[in-house]
């Protein structure tokens, strides 16, 4: 058990079923439609597990980024609409621009795209978006987020970055709420094994981006808050380029809450992704 449990209070737990990758020795590939495409064709093999999810809102005081990998917190937008692309890029990405270098202390934030979600294939469809990823992740790898910044940033500053201190951070926000379907579940790094990550290939049209999936194993901490509201946000740590006992990045993934009524409504979302990057 790790510290932040060894002295956190009773949680509330749910009782759920998620999905892991199983290592079998081959490189899961995933061959990645265009959003509102349906489902991405992958290879791989992987199981459902029943798992403890903890409610972490007792505890989000003691939720470290640097510790445990995420954290919750409230941050208003002057946003009025998450389906407008041009919206999302005009007032969303400087906002969030903001919020990453405060919460990091970096001196430089790169926003370089998002994804909106809908739990709720028909609308999705309609909508040109994806639905909710099931199998437990995390969005890089050490190559695939040193390959991101030559991609991203011109060849001569990218050079420099990679030498100082730089990372990916993900801001996920419901753009409707409180969540009743699909929330997010997350494991922080301070308990999650190496032994479990198995890297794994994202083919887009114009490139090959690298993630991690993550095998089961029993000392997993997983953690959600519960009925997120329009007004938060949870920070994702998904790289950090320093190896001294600083979380290096998180798993997640979405579930569905035991005794979810068919009622509910669908789960909207909208995850930011980022680059941090450091002057020392």
């Amino acid at each position: 058990m790790s510290a932040l449990l060894d002295n956190a209070p009773a949680l509330d737990e749910v009782y759920a079923t998620v999905q892991f990758s199983v290592d079998n020795g081959e490189t899961p590939i995933a061959i990645v439609k265009e959003p509102g495409g349906g489902s991405d064709r992958r290879s791989g093999k992987y199981e459902d597990y029943q798992i403890v999810i903890r409610d972490a809102r007792p505890i989000r005081d003691q939720l470290k980024l640097d510790d445990q990998g995420f954290f919750l917190t409230e941050f208003n937008t002057n946003i009025t609409d998450f389906f407008d692309e041009a919206q999302v890029k005009e007032i969303y990405y400087p906002e969030m621009e903001t919020l990453v270098k405060n919460v990091t202390g970096a001196t430089k934030v790169l926003v370089f795209d998002h994804t909106i979600r809908v739990d709720d294939p028909t609308k999705a469809k309609k909508r040109k978006v994806r639905n909710p990823v099931r199998n437990m992740h995390n969005d890089f790898t050490i190559r695939s987020a040193a390959q991101r910044v030559k991609d991203l940033l011109p060849e001569e500053e990218a050079d420099i970055r990679l030498k100082k201190r730089y990372g990916s951070i993900n801001v996920w926000r419901p753009i409707t709420g409180p969540v009743e379907t699909a929330p997010l579940a997350i494991c922080g790094w301070d308990s999650l094994d190496d032994k479990n990550l198995i890297p794994a290939e994202r083919r887009y049209q114009d490139r090959i981006g690298g993630v991690l999936h993550l095998s089961y194993n029993a000392n997993q901490e997983w953690f959600y808050f519960p009925k997120m509201t329009t007004e938060e946000v949870v920070i994702l740590k998904c790289f950090d380029s320093l190896n001294d006992g600083t979380a290096k990045w998180t798993a997640h993934g979405s579930f569905q809450p035991p005794e979810t009524p068919p009622t509910a409504t669908p789960r909207e979302s909208i995850e930011i992704r980022t680059l941090y990057f450091f002057d020392d």
